[in-house]
């Protein structure tokens, strides 16, 4: 059963083309099948939230919370681990504030 907060493999198809890769996301939430995920990089120039291989991530990246798509179930390939709360509530926090210009 998946969980927010779990670090999972999927397969992602990028905007910018109609190549499908498999990569890591964070599952944000999921519903009736749909799964909400951030995307993952390991690419540490980008902005986002800092995964480090203490954490569980095979190589120190970044949660990147401007990039995120559902996927269907049936695009994951597998569960990695699973973020501790503080990671958890880190993403809340810069969710929230990404969202409160919904309130303006």
């Amino acid at each position: 059963m998946l969980k927010s907060g779990d670090v999972i493999l999927s397969k992602v198809q990028f905007t910018d083309t109609f190549e499908v890769k498999t990569r890591p996301a964070v599952i944000l939430f999921e519903e009736f099948d749909n799964v909400v995920v951030a995307g993952i990089t390991s690419n540490l120039k980008m902005e986002g939230i800092p995964l480090t291989k203490k954490e569980g991530a095979v190589k120190d990246s970044v949660i990147k919370l401007n990039y995120i798509f559902t996927i269907s179930k049936s695009m994951i390939s597998k569960v990695l681990f699973h973020l501790n709360s503080k990671k958890k509530y880190e993403i809340f926090k810069e969710l929230t504030k990404k969202l409160n210009v919904l309130n303006n």
